[in-house]
């Protein structure tokens, strides 16, 4: 959101209902809309959180000792910001990492390409592949491709991503890299490389996990930067009957089983038979940049939130913050956090991944069942910029538990226009982040938790037994 926009929401509250009798010099207690207006223009926190862990721990790949590190980080930010019930969760996962990345085409055009290795596949070896390339423009063509037809060659995925508001260009362009290297190794290809599911063109590759569906052996698999897939189509355009011929050499390497772990803190309510509302992020990031947009200040956000929902007054329901560990390459913490606290009621959940750009629109899956909860939080929101809608919220990747109980979640969708610009590139760094569109957040966000986290009355809900719905 532009500054002004923020600043003409903030003015909408900038004048407190105080006493304005001549008797009397005591101001009225801040209302939450002027405590969410101070926000936009004030908070700090959500920043200090970001420019802490991108400054001090960076990189923070799931498994390793550098995500160790960021946990430690951030039980001591928690504790320092005096949050109750700090506590790290730990869990088991299997752990891959990178190697060296080079590719380069051979013939008809010799020169170097840009490419990051993709998250659970396997090495060339450090002498590397050479073999032809096979062009795919869509992932449809190569599903067409006959089985056999890939022995001993490359399979190139070339269809592009679109920018869009709401990320829905991911669903398009995503299965390229999710399951396109698994579907070309099951027809014989000996490695894929993919153009970059991104939306920017700089020659910063796009890394990301992808998967082999069962009895079909892993192979490499690599990102190019969109600029040198660009070039890599006019190369097929221009070569005719000649075949193109790449050299690989991606060495990744799994380091067996190693320990990540999630963190939890809480700003305990006035009623804890109540079940809390959950709020998410994810802790780790990717190794390229330093985790900034993805997901540093989700944190941020939803830790701010808290604390502004806490200098209101203590609420009646517990706010707990969730930095889940282990999201990018399998959602590991996310499942592990469903596995030990299912049994545990949540009254809502919300996720804050989506980077740090304005939020334009609040989506639940109670509009329709809770009309009267719906139309109080879009109240608290629209002075934000915040439009009311009809889409039915899913929820974040680290909320497994809230969708497993079948239980309410509230999504609050961020502007996702420049996202896939920066998501899992080496570009996704602190400098990417707005103040002013991150302070939006912080507002939004303590709006919304704070009618929720002092609310009684159950989210009604398709069924009123529910868990969590009490």
């Amino acid at each position: 959101m532009k500054s002004s926009l923020l600043a003409l929401a903030a003015l909408s509250f900038a004048f407190p209902a105080a006493a304005q009798s001549s008797g009397t010099r005591e101001a009225a207690p801040r209302t939450p809309a002027e405590h969410a207006a101070d926000a936009a223009k004030n908070d700090t926190l959500a920043w200090d959180f970001v420019d802490g862990i991108t400054t001090e721990i960076g990189p923070r790949q799931p498994g390793t000792e550098a995500e160790a590190r960021a946990r430690a980080w951030a039980i001591r930010w928690l504790e320092a910001h005096r949050f109750a019930n700090v506590a790290q969760e730990p869990f088991d996962m299997p752990t891959w990492v990178r190697g060296d990345e080079t590719a380069e085409t051979i013939a008809p055009f010799a020169q170097p390409l840009a490419i990051t290795a993709l998250g659970n596949t396997a090495s060339t070896g450090p002498a590397g592949i050479t073999a032809e390339v096979v062009h795919f423009p869509s992932y449809a063509a190569l599903e067409a491709a006959a089985p056999g037809s890939l022995a001993g060659k490359i399979a190139f995925i070339s269809h592009d991503m679109r920018p869009t508001q709401d990320g829905s260009g991911y669903g398009f362009a995503g299965p390229a890299r999710w399951t396109g290297p698994g579907l070309a190794a099951s027809k014989g290809a000996i490695a894929t490389v993919i153009r970059s599911i991104g939306t920017e063109n700089h020659r910063t590759p796009h890394t990301g996990t992808t998967t082999f569906p069962e009895g079909v052996t892993p192979t490499p698999a690599g990102a190019l930067s969109n600029p040198d897939a660009d070039n890599l189509e006019r190369m097929f355009a221009r070569a005719g009957q000649r075949p193109i011929t790449m050299r690989l050499v991606l060495t990744p390497r799994w380091l067996g089983t190693t320990k990540s772990g999630n963190v939890v803190g809480e700003i305990v309510g006035r009623n804890r038979s109540l079940p809390p509302v959950l709020l998410a992020c994810h802790i780790d990031s990717w190794d390229l940049g330093t985790g900034a947009i993805d997901d540093g200040a989700g944190c941020g956000i939803i830790a701010a939130a808290a604390k502004r929902v806490q200098a209101m007054g203590r609420p009646l329901r517990t706010i707990r913050v969730l930095f889940a560990g282990a999201e990018e390459t399998g959602l590991w913490g996310s499942r592990a956090y469903s596995a030990a606290h299912l049994a545990e009621p949540f009254y809502v959940g919300i996720e804050s991944d989506f980077g740090a750009d304005r939020i334009w629109r609040l989506d639940t899956n109670f509009t329709a069942s809770d009309p009267a909860l719906y139309r109080e939080l879009a109240a608290a929101v629209a002075p934000f910029g915040v439009a009311p809608s009809r889409e039915v919220a899913t929820g974040g990747a680290d909320l497994n538990v809230v969708r497993d109980q079948n239980g309410a979640l509230i999504d609050l969708q961020q502007d996702g226009t420049r996202y896939f610009d920066l998501h899992h590139t080496p570009d996704d760094t602190l400098d990417k982040i707005d103040p002013a569109q991150l302070r939006q957040n912080v507002a939004v966000w303590a709006a919304v938790v704070n009618v929720l986290a002092n609310r009684a009355e159950p989210i009604r809900r398709t069924s009123e037994a529910e868990p969590g719905n009490r």
